[in-house]
């Protein structure tokens, strides 16, 4: 007997299906994608869909783009499917074949920084973007770098001339040097708006510069992305001047210490980075827990933000974990990888000495600030999603699919985790009505993923994964298709590219050194 849809579900597909054909057989089950391209009409077909809001998954769907936008999605059936009595949207242009696929929204990277060198050593740029959209992340929010020439970097992006994400560039406040007086911390911020920045990024500063420059960065519209530090001010000041979001974690639990000064041995320096990292594993600890939740209801009555970045500091509580991630072998470039190794020089590079002691109070740390943004949470608080790689042990691209997994440590459902990588961000970038959901209308950034992320984010690194399936051991994952505004970049194409520019560059390097005397 045959069975088919009920007249309402017939009649709500009928409606979503414009125009309503059926797919001959050429038009289903295939991929015909050229990578780099925008198409007037692209259909993913068969997709399982993770909204980027924390529903469950939905689908299959049919989901239209055209252009740079999500114009349908049209549930199907399987009966119906199998049949050959679906109506499903017409061919497209180009189309991708998502079956037994999940596609979800591109991730937003709330905390990158595009760079073409370390430490004054050329790097190439290419590496850093091919590396982020294999990853997955279609946005980023870059918070320090070459301000004038990420925003060119920016302008090309969103005409689709490279094969980049979209960038939100937010000008350090503090660059080429830091404004001395009020004046000059107000004109700082009004240079920063006429060059044309999405937002401010600013670090630890004094009172009266930071109520003077935030004043003026709300009067020029601009969002502030606080990177707080030992400092006179804390989150309280973020609370009272309106913070974006505060960066890591310094100035939540300083804010919450019972004698206002965390107990430094007196011969501690700030300047000295084994002495500041070191000493930054015992801060959460010396936090009043009465004292924090008064910090955390204050921020998120104020709607201040919380971008933790917990993979950026996973080195200090596991060093030899950071220092052999599997990775490294084929995509490390040589660059990265000296700016890696201990460097009083480098910033960042602070493991001279490390001790299991400090690993020890880093671990204890780690406990303490993870149930502080599991309570935030739960009160109310808004929490994105950021990398900060490029530092300390923590590649680009890789570093963020890290922070996804250290959120499912600190105790997120994995529909939260996704959530703060899309979903969240959007709304920290002023962007919720136009980023971060698998939703018609929405900019057309899709990830076309060979698993399900929610069963185990590991799917979601390039290199793919491991798994046991009928009994038999198979190598799967990655992201597949990144389509970033429309345009589609073949994820394992990418990786490829940049494990031969990897590789080029070791033979370069070798090269080099037996040439010389």
């Amino acid at each position: 007997m045959q069975r088919t849809l009920p007249l309402a579900a017939l009649i709500i597909v009928a409606l979503l299906a414009s125009p309503v054909t059926v797919p001959t057989a050429a038009q289903s089950g295939r991929t015909n994608v050229t990578p780099g391209r925008r198409y007037s009409r692209l259909v993913i077909r068969n997709a399982l869909v993770i909204d980027g809001n924390a529903t469950p998954v939905s689908g299959p769907y049919d989901i239209v783009v055209e252009g740079d936008t999500i114009r349908d999605m049209v549930p199907l059936d399987a009966v119906s499917v199998a049949s050959g009595t679906a109506r499903r949207p017409a061919q497209g242009e180009a189309e991708i074949d998502a079956t037994g696929k999940y596609v979800m929204p591109g991730l937003i990277n709330l905390h990158g920084h595009v760079q073409e060198e370390r430490a004054g050593v050329p790097q190439p740029l290419d590496y850093e973007l091919k590396l982020w959209l294999a990853c997955g992340i279609t946005t980023v929010r870059d918070v320090g770098s070459d301000t004038r020439k990420t925003i060119a970097l920016r302008e090309r992006s969103a005409r689709g001339e490279v094969a980049a994400p979209r960038i939100f560039v937010y000008g350090v406040w503090s660059q080429p040097n830091t404004p001395r007086n009020v004046e000059a911390a107000r004109a700082r911020v009004r240079e920063l708006k006429a060059m044309g920045v999405d937002g401010l990024k600013f670090f630890g500063m004094e009172r009266d510069l930071m109520a003077a420059a935030w004043d003026e960065a709300h009067k020029q519209g601009l969002r502030i992305a606080h990177h707080a530090a030992v400092a006179e001010t804390n989150a309280w000041d973020d609370v009272k001047f309106g913070t974006t979001s505060i960066e890591h974690w310094y100035g939540i639990p300083d804010a919450a210490i019972e004698n206002g000064v965390q107990n430094f041995p007196p011969d501690y320096n700030y300047s000295d980075e084994v002495d500041r990292f070191r000493y930054a594993g015992h801060l959460w600890r010396e936090a009043d827990w009465g004292r924090l939740m008064k910090v955390l209801d204050a921020m998120i009555e104020a709607h201040v933000a919380w971008d933790p970045t917990l993979d950026i500091y996973e080195a200090s509580r596991d060093l030899q974990r950071a220092q052999t991630q599997p990775w490294f072998a084929d995509y490390l470039h040589p660059t990265l990888e000296d700016y890696f190794r201990p460097d009083a020089g480098h910033h960042g590079s602070y493991f001279l000495g490390w001790t299991s002691t400090d690993e020890t109070y880093w671990k204890e740390n780690y406990r303490i600030w993870m149930a502080a943004l599991r309570e935030f949470d739960r009160r109310g608080g808004l929490i994105g999603a950021g990398e900060d790689a490029g530092f300390i042990y923590q590649m680009y691209g890789f570093g963020l699919i890290r922070e996804l997994e250290l959120k499912q440590e600190a105790g997120f459902h994995t529909l939260k985790v996704i959530q703060q990588a899309t979903g969240n961000n959007a709304k920290i970038l002023g962007q919720e009505d136009h980023l971060g959901r698998v939703r018609p209308g929405f900019a057309a950034d899709l990830l076309v993923v060979n698993g399900n992320p929610l069963e185990n984010l590991k799917v979601l690194y390039p290199t793919g994964v491991d798994i046991v399936r009928d009994g038999k051991q198979i190598h799967t994952g990655g992201v597949e298709w990144t389509i970033k505004d429309g345009i589609p970049y073949h994820a394992p194409t990418l990786l490829a590219d940049v494990k031969k520019m990897v590789a080029d560059a070791r033979a370069e390097r070798r090269s080099r050194a037996a040439a010389k005397p």
